[in-house]
């Protein structure tokens, strides 16, 4: 097992600087997630990281000691690529076991090591089968099973559900989950889904353009992200954004929206002082918002807002009313059973103790 950490490591290819001075610190045993859009940098981190990319500068050091020049195969790593890569002229057996052969391991303790792994896969029933004959799920599994027999410090893993359909994912989302549970070993797992990064990772590490926004667990990215791009890119549906002026009236300031305003709770006015009279982004969760009908809580001065439904989204568990103010759009988390209709006039509870609050210009988390 092995801590892994990253120390101003740079990527560039010519002029375009892929990856940014990035300093993350993995503990051992941590299951930590990189996440971000296409083209942010997290393959590539990932790859340095597996030696597949050259760093142009910094250090990464696996278990205390700096990989910047080591093979691949010296550093003591398994990688689970987004293609599952199984030979298809060999068994299940032989493809898990290709490895330890070539590294010149013991019948017996090649045996061992994949009877076992096949165990914790929960599939020993397939190991006499052909990549063909198998499911998607079941491949993937087999590519676990292959680098889960290394027993490797450190285990990586990139974008690996993506292939799969929705159902599966969220099954080999949970076996993951517990798979690390059981192995107990230092994961790093790139996803361009924040559902899965939310899922799975104990630490995750949220990028845009090659730079880290913010590291933390994930439900602190949620409650308190440190600026509107992570606050959007954790949450699904994501955060509702909607330009306020900050208006102070006698003793109370209000988020006001141009059709509706809100007042902002007294614990944010010590860091509103010098917004006042001045734009701000307000962010709002979309299970933060209530249909009044439906909603059974105090309802406090100045948290209603006249919306209007543009169109309704029922998915059975939930429903998502998508709603206008006549200037900006808004996401409500409702009730399944909710009747509002398209062209409906519906007042929404705000509730004022989750608002977020971000500088219009550096996009930078106030409140």
């Amino acid at each position: 097992m092995a801590e892994v950490i990253l120390e101003n490591v740079t990527k560039k290819y010519g002029n375009v600087v892929a990856v940014k001075n990035v300093n993350l610190d993995i503990k051992d045993k941590e299951f930590c997630v990189l996440v971000g859009p296409s083209g942010c940098g997290k393959t590539t981190t990932l790859r340095m990281i597996a030696g597949l990319e050259e760093i142009s500068e910094g250090k990464i050091y696996i278990d205390g000691k700096v990989v910047n020049n080591l093979h691949p195969k010296d550093r003591d790593i398994a990688m689970v690529f987004q293609n599952y890569a199984l030979y298809p002229h060999m068994k299940v057996y032989d493809n898990m076991a290709f490895g330890l052969r070539i590294r010149g391991y013991s019948k017996k303790e090649i045996d061992m090591r994949v009877q076992e792994a096949a165990e914790i896969l929960g599939i020993k029933h397939l190991l006499n089968r052909y990549p063909k004959e198998l499911s998607g799920g079941q491949r993937q599994r087999v590519a676990v099973g292959r680098a889960i027999v290394r027993k490797p410090k450190v285990f990586l893993f990139d974008e690996p559900l993506s292939n799969l359909d929705a159902k599966l994912r969220v099954q080999m989302r949970a076996e993951l989950k517990k798979l690390h549970e059981r192995i107990q070993t230092t994961i790093i797992y790139v996803t361009h889904d924040q559902v899965e990064a939310m899922t799975l990772g104990d630490k995750i590490c949220v990028m845009k353009d090659g730079v880290i926004q913010q590291v933390d667990q994930p439900i602190n990215l949620y409650d308190h992200p440190k600026n509107k791009f992570v606050a959007g890119f954790i949450g699904s549906p994501p955060m509702n954004f909607v330009p306020v002026d900050i208006k102070q009236e006698n003793s109370s300031i209000y988020a006001d929206e141009g059709t509706f305003k809100l007042k902002l709770p007294s614990e944010f006015y010590g860091k509103l002082d010098t917004y006042k009279g001045k734009k701000m982004i307000l962010g709002i969760r979309p299970e933060h918002m209530y249909d009044r009908l439906s909603y059974s809580g105090q309802i406090k001065e100045g948290s209603v807002a006249k919306l209007m439904v543009d169109f309704v989204e029922q998915l059975g568990s939930e429903t998502y009313l998508h709603l206008t103010s006549g200037k900006n759009s808004f996401v409500v988390k409702a009730d399944p059973h909710n009747t509002a209709k398209p062209n409906q006039i519906v007042e929404v509870v705000v509730a004022l103790d989750k608002i977020h609050l971000f500088d219009l210009d550096t996009e930078e988390t106030i409140v």
